[in-house]
């Protein structure tokens, strides 16, 4: 709007008046602006941790803020989906899609667990795996003639390690109870199954459902012979077909084979190795429904050994499988030992 001059007294006043006024406003207007850089520079401060000299904005000792994706994630945009809850922090999902347990829950849930199977005691859990694997060698008495020299699977009855663990083992897959399944799938107990096939496929089923678990299936070949008593090319159509029955049902080329009763040759790694095998695992002890049996002459348990059982029932027994799984944890968890999955040391 233009301002029109008066040659009179009174319109020099007005005219003097308004100037004042509008310096004054624009004073007031500054005023405001540098208020508003003001609050804006101490907001922007306290975003990226306080102002010079305080962190986090407030005292010297206060810490940095935390940013909202890290301590309390904004609520999803309408229409999208809220974040999954069943995923671990590693991105991961949880086993059946339920949440990932804390340590209490987790320790309570075994606790329940052993109660239910009626042990002596909580099971212990495992140290997490190595991260540089053990070097596995040939047991020394093991060999064959030629053993290194011809690169053969090395045959070994215990994991070099000083951690207070033993490997469970169980062969053939002649019973399939399934109470064995629930009782492991509720301890979260490891383990390893070498099978068979003339036993196995009247209910292949039953082995996925324990593969779905974690469980490694490996081969015990395909009619439990005694394979030094075969030919090289029958040795090799019993360990090579079971490892067809095995990529065909399950979806893979097992890289552990134990040769049944423990009895091999050289033509037995050797049919092996041509299978793709990489590692021959035997055992320490045995344990039964009602006893175990031992290897070592002072009968005691080692770090690293490898238990083996077997997939029996009352038929053959004096009990059921969840029976020698209770003498098997209540013995092990007695004397300080964790089982560990075998194949986490391989």
């Amino acid at each position: 709007m233009r301002l029109v001059v008066q040659n009179d007294k009174k319109g020099r006043l007005r005219l003097r008046g308004a100037r004042l006024q509008g310096a004054r406003l624009r004073r007031t207007r500054l005023r405001g602006v540098v208020a508003v850089l003001a609050v804006a520079a101490i907001a922007s401060g306290c975003a990226q941790g306080g102002i010079a000299g305080q962190p986090g904005g407030g005292s010297p000792a206060a810490g940095p803020v935390p940013s909202r994706s890290a301590d309390a994630p904004a609520s999803p945009p309408p229409g999208t989906r809220p974040p999954d809850s069943t995923r671990r922090p590693d991105g991961t999902r949880a086993p059946d899609g339920r949440r990932p347990q804390s340590a209490q829950q987790a320790h309570a849930a075994r606790v329940a667990a052993a109660r239910r199977w009626r042990l002596a005691r909580v099971p212990l859990v495992p140290p997490p795996p190595p991260r540089s694997k053990p070097e596995i060698t040939t047991r020394k008495g093991f060999e064959v003639d030629g053993h290194e020299e011809l690169g053969l699977p090395p045959v070994f009855t215990t994991v070099p390690t000083t951690r207070k663990i033993v490997f469970l083992t169980i062969d053939d897959g002649a019973e399939k109870d399934p109470a064995f399944l629930r009782m492991m799938s509720d301890l979260k107990v490891p383990y390893t199954a070498f099978l068979s096939d003339y036993v196995i496929k009247d209910d292949y089923g039953y082995f996925e459902r324990m593969r779905r678990t974690g469980t490694g299936l490996h081969n015990h070949t395909l009619h439990h012979r005694y394979l030094p008593a075969l030919s090289y090319r029958r040795q090799q159509y019993e360990i090579c077909g079971m490892q067809d029955v095995m990529e065909e049902r399950y979806g893979v080329r097992p890289a552990l084979f134990r040769p049944p009763f423990g009895n091999y040759d050289r033509d037995t790694l050797r049919a092996a190795r041509s299978c793709g095998v990489r590692y021959v695992p035997l055992w320490n002890e045995e344990v039964f429904v009602d006893h175990w049996e031992y290897r070592e002459w002072d009968r005691k348990i080692r770090p690293g050994d490898i238990v083996l059982s077997h997939f029996r029932g009352r038929g053959e027994w004096k009990g059921t499988m969840p029976d020698m799984i209770r003498r098997f944890l209540d013995k092990v968890t007695a004397e300080g030992f964790a089982v560990a999955r075998l194949e986490d040391y391989l």
